[in-house]
């Protein structure tokens, strides 16, 4: 059976989804959970992701994400792969931690009431799994974004709540608004809409019957390999080299000082480890822009393992 195609351009909402190889938990404790998040978070600043909505069970996990550049794939590749070596480091174990292919539906941004619809399921996960009690509220469940949504300090950057609110009718991110907001999810809560979610457990997107063809008045990246969108790699160099020419001229260095210096001088490092954190950019873009040698060289600079005499500076 052919693999449905990823579908990616600017501005694309998904609800995303995937479960742990086997169902087996992709989550044995808390301190896997925060490295997911943690994880979440890295991804989020380096591809530029909002995220309206997330909830972490014990052997799946669900987004409700925004891609302001079409990265979908190349961002869902580095972010799920980090978090497989990172758990599977954590727990000595090697292989597989997800299963197959994650679910990326595509939600109709045109008209209100999908993208709550999407919302409202993500957060009511909890409930219908039975790890809430019916005498407790749902913004008990800790490891979703709801408990977020009401508490304005403990959120992320790259959790945007505006507008999954707006869309329930609350106009303004304040108590009145969050309030009422709790009050709208607890009625839906006890049954109202229910009906809505079947599309959201099949299909490849959520959204009204032309959704295919206003997608394709729009410069839309149909993708079944891994292989990067243009526009999308253009918009991640142009951020490289704006990273690299502002690190350059704040340490007082001409683009062809690069090529003279070491190529594991402290700056170049310094700049490689800026990349990684703040764009997707591969390791071998990284060491050809920063004229650090092979790929697998820089990776080492920047993992601490070439012996200090060698790195120069």
């Amino acid at each position: 059976m052919l693999r449905p195609l990823r579908i990616e351009f600017v501005g694309a909402l998904y609800h995303v989804m995937s479960h742990g190889n086997r169902r087996e938990d992709i989550f044995r404790d808390e301190t896997d959970r925060v490295r997911f998040l943690d994880t979440l978070d890295a991804a989020g600043l380096k591809c530029g992701w909002q995220v309206h909505a997330y909830c972490l069970m014990g052997h799946h996990f669900h987004l409700i994400l925004e891609t302001p550049k079409p990265n979908l794939v190349a961002g869902m590749k580095r972010f799920l792969g980090t978090y497989t070596q990172r758990s599977n480091r954590r727990h000595r174990l090697t292989g597989h931690l997800f299963a197959g292919r994650y679910k990326a539906q595509l939600i109709d941004p045109r008209t209100p009431g999908y993208l709550v619809t999407a919302a409202d399921y993500v957060h009511l996960n909890p409930w219908r799994a039975r790890l809430v009690p019916a005498d407790q509220p749902l913004s008990r469940y800790r490891w979703s974004s709801y408990p977020l949504y009401l508490r304005p300090t403990r959120r992320p950057a790259w959790l945007r709540v505006d507008r999954v609110l707006g869309e329930h009718g609350v106009n303004s991110d304040t108590v009145a608004g969050r309030r009422q907001f709790a009050r709208r999810l607890e009625h839906r809560r006890e049954g109202e809409g229910a009906a809505g979610w079947a599309a959201l457990r099949r299909g490849w997107r959520l959204g009204a019957y032309d959704l295919a063809d206003w997608m394709e008045g729009r410069r839309c990246v149909k993708r079944s390999t891994s292989a990067p969108s243009v526009e999308r790699v253009e918009g991640d160099v142009a951020l490289g080299r704006r990273l690299v020419a502002g690190g350059l001229q704040s340490a007082g260095w001409k683009a062809a000082d690069l090529a003279r210096t070491p190529k594991g001088h402290q700056l170049k490092v310094e700049l490689a480890r800026t990349l990684r954190a703040q764009t997707p950019l591969s390791r071998a873009w990284i060491a050809e822009a920063l004229k650090m040698g092979s790929a697998s060289y820089g990776s080492q600079l920047l993992g601490g393992t070439v012996p200090s005499k060698v790195r120069k500076t």
